[in-house]
């Protein structure tokens, strides 16, 4: 990738980005220059909690419940999985299965298993299966194609 960035002396910040494809590290260039969101909202003990993207390990439904896994707590949050997806935007976060979506910076150990699936060990210790329906998605994104779960 070619890069042209310049200091001025006077008139107003500039930022041109051209691009052929739309891969994640243009995404990610573009959320960044954008200022977009990096918090979402949850409850935890009765109180409101307003957590960073980035201290996000993985977000899980269950029974009709999303709850957000960070290194020390679990925050409930009032939006679906469906609903978080489309808030958090944002290519480091995948949709693994149909009840999870896991944050691809948090990974730091992958493991091919039977029928397709994968294992991710996460930094805090914990393990997450890719589903067979999701793992090609997976590894396109690591090799730095533009699939998301």
């Amino acid at each position: 990738m070619k890069t042209d960035i310049r200091q001025i002396d006077n008139g107003e910040d500039e930022l041109i980005l051209r691009y052929r494809k739309l891969t994640p590290d243009i995404k990610r260039i573009i959320e960044l220059a954008g200022g977009g969101s990096s918090r979402l909202v949850g409850k935890k003990d009765g109180n409101m909690i307003v957590i960073e993207k980035d201290d996000i390990y993985y977000i899980e439904s269950v029974d009709d419940k999303t709850f957000a896994y960070t290194c020390n707590d679990v925050i409930r949050l009032d939006n679906s999985l469906q609903g978080v997806m489309g808030i958090l935007d944002d290519i480091r976060f995948f949709r693994c299965s149909k009840s999870m979506i896991i944050n691809i910076d948090r990974v730091r150990v992958l493991k091919s298993l039977s029928s397709n699936r994968i294992d991710a060990a996460l930094e805090n210790g914990e393990h997450i299966i890719i589903s067979r329906t999701y793992a090609t998605d997976f590894r396109k994104l690591l090799r730095g194609g533009s699939s998301r779960g």
